[in-house]
């Protein structure tokens, strides 16, 4: 491998933002991109300061809900680091969405309330995190409102993920009283002004703690030996820094800030770039492992997304590149697919803006267009040397749904439109044996997918239909392929479907309907969903 595609990959930071909704992880991902330069100025999602929306929300209902409800992928370059940033849903209904886009970062930052701490999305999405064993920032955000108190936030964290923490800088006061923090490492404080409500960058007044004459001017004298008890007793008793710990995801390195207001986020990148690591490495179904910096490009599809830009109208799959380095025009290899593949029109994200690229390097996100013919979890790789990565675990729909189209002559409109969203993996899409495409079985893990579903089918097929809820709960594969499911021995309450590989499912309302098909159908094999 040549000299310049090592540095390349090893200047390269690759992360995704977790948290629970509200938390502030979309703002703090605008403020980030502020720092880098790759926006100008910093728009309030809410709406309430600036009449911008969030640049990670490109799809339209995001923007008139002030919700993020799919992964958004931008880059962007800060002091000589080229950082790939993977913003994520925080609403539990998405967090299939969610899990996948985390199989492709290296590190993960988790945005946590100061007032609410850890919430129920927080601690399902650290599971996951953990259960990669990659490194997990902390930024304890809106430190500029009432909180609670910073040591019952870590004690929560320590005792809720079993992981230590290192706080990096240490809060004074909350609220309308919060006056900054004091960096640990740097042992100085740093004062907190609000007067620009986070429009531009804070400038703030360093002074070291021992220095109580400035430092009681600037924060009073009760605040000031506040911090003194608090700092001495973190520095006596909380867990010592450990760079192995960290990246083993071991022990959470902590920050307090205000994303809105820009305080704590540039002090915070900086920290954190210094901390992460450069791409890692990655393991394959036969339990080799590929580092970046082998040779030969190799990358796998986590996400693919129909028509993030109206004037194209197209699909685009997203690749985690995994080693070496991508060049355009050259011929890969499609491991599922079994054939020579270009990747046409390759090109890097800031949301739904897109950059053709030339080249790409090991740790870059890159979109390329799909005809329909990649799925999540495919592998891409040069043609002389074959890898085929650890396929992405999906998750079983918890909700299902007749979906019944309304206009006969929209019948081709429909049908696209319910074969891209579904093969996009948000939603699952089912037929009744023997029926045609106007009525579809619809699976979701969260109602609000159905709400997505049907503003996407409006708005960018035309398509307008008629749902009506289902009551199943469970639903099993079967795993035989000689059995003629036109003469098993059901329920009444059981249904029979079938997906757009031919594989036949049974939908079930409760465990007792499972066990009356299992023993009344001698050799039936059903499986789990997520055993696909």
């Amino acid at each position: 491998m040549d000299e310049r595609t090592i540095k390349e990959i090893e200047r390269r930071r690759t992360f995704a933002i977790i948290s629970h909704p509200d938390a502030g992880k979309t703002t703090l991902t605008e403020k980030l991109l502020l720092y880098g330069g790759a926006i100008q100025s910093a728009g309030s999602v809410k709406g309430k300061q600036s009449d911008k929306h969030a640049v990670s929300d490109w799809m339209e209902l995001e923007k008139q809900r002030g919700i993020s409800v799919t992964s958004s992928v931008m880059q962007f370059r800060y002091n000589g680091y080229c950082i790939n940033i993977l913003d994520t849903p925080g609403h539990q209904d998405f967090s299939e969405d969610t899990y996948r886009t985390l199989m492709a970062a290296d590190s993960a930052v988790m945005v946590i309330d100061a007032a609410k701490g850890i919430e129920p999305q927080t601690r399902k999405l650290f599971h996951v995190c953990a259960k990669r064993g990659i490194p997990i920032f902390t930024f304890i955000n809106k430190m500029d409102r009432e909180a609670r108190d910073p040591f019952d936030l870590l004690d929560e964290l320590e005792r809720e993920f079993g992981i230590g923490t290192y706080p990096m800088n240490w809060p004074i006061s909350c609220g309308v009283t919060f006056k900054g923090v004091f960096d640990r490492r740097a042992r100085c404080i740093h004062t907190f002004d609000n007067f620009h409500g986070g429009r531009g960058k804070l400038n703030t007044i360093a002074c070291d703690i021992t220095e109580t004459e400035k430092l009681d001017a600037l924060i009073g004298e009760n605040l000031r030996e506040e911090l003194c008890e608090q700092v001495e007793l973190l520095d006596g008793a909380s867990f010592d820094f450990d760079e192995e710990k960290i990246a083993k995801g071991k022990l959470s390195p902590v920050f307090f800030g205000s994303a809105l207001n820009n305080f704590g986020v540039e002090d915070f990148l900086a920290a954190f770039l210094e901390m992460t690591s450069s791409p890692l490495s990655r393991k394959t179904i036969d339990d080799t492992e590929v580092t970046p910096f082998d040779e030969g490009f190799s990358a796998f599809v986590f996400k693919i997304q129909a028509n993030m830009n109206k004037a194209h109208r197209d699909r685009i799959a997203f690749l985690r590149i995994c080693s070496g380095k991508f060049e355009r025009g050259e011929e890969y290899f499609h491991i599922q697919g079994k054939r020579p593949i270009k990747l046409s029109q390759p090109q890097q994200m800031m949301a739904q803006e897109r950059e053709g690229v030339e080249e790409a390097f090991a740790g870059d996100i890159i979109g390329v267009f799909d005809p329909g013919i990649f799925s999540i979890g495919d592998t891409v790789c040069a043609k002389n040397r074959k890898v085929t990565y650890s396929g992405i675990p999906t998750f079983a729909p918890e909700h299902f749904a007749m979906v019944e189209q309304i206009d006969s002559m929209k019948r081709k409109q429909f049908a696209k439109g319910m074969d891209q969203i579904a093969k996009e993996g948000a939603i699952r899409m089912f037929f009744e044996p023997g029926a045609g495409m106007e009525r579809v079985v619809v699976g979701v893990i969260g109602m609000l997918q159905y709400d997505v579903l049907k503003f996407r089918m409006e708005s960018e097929y035309g398509v307008k239909y008629i749902q009506r809820e289902l009551p199943f709960q469970y639903i099993q594969r079967i795993d035989n392929e000689d059995v003629d499911v036109a003469k098993l021995n059901l329920t009444s309450d059981t249904r029979v479907v079938v997906d757009v590989q031919g594989k036949y499912y049974l939908l079930f309302t409760g465990q007792w309907s499972i066990k009356w098909a299992t023993d009344n159908n001698p050799g039936l094999v059903l499986v789990d969903f997520d055993h696909m």
